[in-house]
């Protein structure tokens, strides 16, 4: 058993959930279960699973971070403080209760304050709990984990909606796993702030003015959904999920008729009638009818609205609500990382997935990029011994190395510096900022000239992270240099040290001239980086000539 705990600083509500979990049944899934096979990292149907968990203590403060920030920039000094004290106190209770680990995670209010640094070093030093600011796609990861977990998706094709304060998730999963997610600046906190702020009725005009809103941050996001289920209209989604405070209120006050097959659920219709209610009263009126929580009186409209025109876009009559989020996903994340340990296979697939879906929007070339990362990974293991580098930096290795081109969709010049841009600044589901800078950078210094402290996405970098690209690259661009042309004249390959010599060992077609020559013109960056020269030698089995007859015929 383990005790676990998921603090969860919302841009509405600071939240604590403290449970008892047990290891997963493991004999359940037969003795040659392996977690990695099964997508324990990415919350496949066959993964372990933890629930029921076994709650010892919950707690939740009221504190609304995204007051100000989402019009101002900035949390407000006096908010700060507010959370902080939420904090000690979630702090007295995690140590009263034991927990054997625990993370916290803030979201949008968090990552989109000017000082949301200055929030993070308060609550360290003042409250003892270390905060992880993560990204949308991070959010959108752990909420899929939470829901799979609860909800046998098998090999049906859901949609998952988590709407928050200051953002709204949109993930799709088909079969195994996930094929598009996307985080979208629309959030309940946020449309108070900008529209709904005066306290009043919703009359017709903000309605309206929300719902454009609305329609107009998710279009992009609902064409590019559309575009993968293969349909014409939204009617290739079997499942509409959504997780949330507002969606777990909304299922109490709209539930469907005859209930769901996945448990508890909203009636779309019930709930537009309900939304047109609610929207001609003010959030007091609505918190004493409804018997709501004045921090959900007021987001609760435009919650049903954001949900309201999801479920039209994609022509769902039922939104499951499966009573989970983003504490449960933490959660569900903790136990796997206690009891399974690092899923690197796992964890591989999901941002190699993700890498691939990222590049096919830039049209990159894939069978090229695949071929480069697999030379990269074999170069990689079989220079273990000299760059001391771990399985997780072999993940961003791969990544790197399939998006090393992604640039040329921009213009062919310059390509590598674009590659940066568009990695950096793109959402790769299963990594965190830091390592996508890694990637990015990774993926610059495939051509041209190497890292150098005169360039700034290189001197952003910790200097731990400039070691790994210096590292990583130079064992990129011999990879890339084995496949000069995109035409996979070398077919495979191995490399071995000896000395301060990497023998690089190629299989394939007789004509690489090109390709060995770009190889050595290329290896400078790896005597720079791990002292070693580069040689190549033909492995290539060549065919036996056919014995010769015998003289007696």
């Amino acid at each position: 058993m383990a005790r676990l705990a998921a603090i969860d600083i919302g841009s509405n509500a600071i939240r604590l959930r403290i449970v008892d979990v047990d290891p997963p049944a493991l004999g359940a899934f037969g003795a040659g279960w392996d977690p990695a096979l099964a997508g324990a990292a990415t919350g496949a149907p066959d993964a372990p699973r933890f629930h029921p968990f076994r709650d010892v203590h919950a707690d939740r403060a009221s504190v609304r971070l995204g007051h100000d920030v989402f019009t101002k920039g900035r949390l407000e000094s006096g908010v700060i403080g507010a959370a902080c004290e939420a904090l000690r106190r979630f702090r007295t209770a995690m140590d009263a209760a034991k927990v054997d680990r625990y993370r916290a995670v803030a979201t949008s209010a968090a990552r989109e304050a000017q000082n949301g640094d200055l929030f993070v070093e308060r609550a360290a030093r003042e409250a003892g709990v270390h905060i992880e600011v993560i990204e949308g796609i991070e959010e959108a990861r752990l909420v899929q984990l939470a829901v799979r977990e609860r909800v046998a998706l098998g090999e049906r094709t859901a949609l998952l909606v988590d709407i928050g304060g200051g953002s709204t998730e949109l993930t799709l999963l088909r079969g195994r796993g996930a094929v598009f997610s996307r985080s979208l600046p629309v959030g309940t906190v946020r449309m108070v702030e900008a529209f709904l702020e005066d306290r009043r009725p919703v009359d017709a005009g903000h309605r309206r003015l929300v719902e454009e809103y609305v329609d107009r941050v998710m279009v992009e996001a609902t064409r590019e959904i559309v575009e993968l289920l293969g349909e014409g209209s939204g009617s290739g989604v079997d499942l509409l999920v959504g997780t949330g405070g507002n969606i777990e209120t909304l299922a109490e006050l709209c539930p469907a008729p005859a209930g769901s097959a996945e448990g508890r659920a909203i009636d779309v219709a019930a709930m537009s009638r309900l939304l047109d209610e609610m929207a001609s009263k003010t959030p007091e009126e609505r918190a004493q009818i409804y018997g709501l929580r004045p921090d959900r009186a007021d987001t609760i409209v435009p919650a049903a609205t954001i949900l309201g025109r999801i479920a039209r876009a994609f022509a769902q009559r039922i939104i499951v609500a499966p009573g989970v989020g983003l504490k449960e996903g933490v959660l569900v994340d903790l136990a796997h990382a206690h009891f399974l340990g690092p899923d690197f296979r796992g964890e591989a697939a999901a941002v190699s997935d993700a890498c691939v879906r990222l590049g096919r929007r830039y049209h990159f070339d894939e069978k090229h990029g695949a071929l480069v990362a697999r030379f990269a990974e074999r170069l990689f293991d079989d220079l273990a011994p000299r760059h001391r580098l771990g399985q997780r930096d072999r993940i961003l290795l791969r990544a790197a190395a399939l998006l090393h081109d992604i640039g040329d969709f921009v213009r062919y010049e310059g390509h590598h510096k674009h590659s940066y841009y568009v990695i950096a600044h793109s959402d790769l589901m299963g990594l965190t900022p830091e390592e996508r800078a890694i990637v990015a950078n990774i993926a610059r210094y495939h051509r041209k000239s190497p890292p150098s402290m005169d360039h700034d996405n290189f001197r952003a970098l910790s200097r731990d992270a400039r070691a790994k690209v210096k590292a990583m690259a130079s064992i990129l661009r011999i990879a890339d240099a084995l496949d000069r042309e995109h035409r996979a004249k070398v077919a495979e390959v191995s490399g071995r040290i000896e000395g301060d010599t990497l023998v690089i060992e190629v299989q394939g077609a007789e004509d690489r001239a090109l390709e060995e020559w770009t190889v050595v013109a290329k290896a400078g960056m790896l005597r720079d980086a791990l002292g070693l020269e580069v040689r190549m030698v033909d492995a290539t089995p060549r065919s036996r000539p056919p014995p010769a007859a015998s003289a007696g015929g």
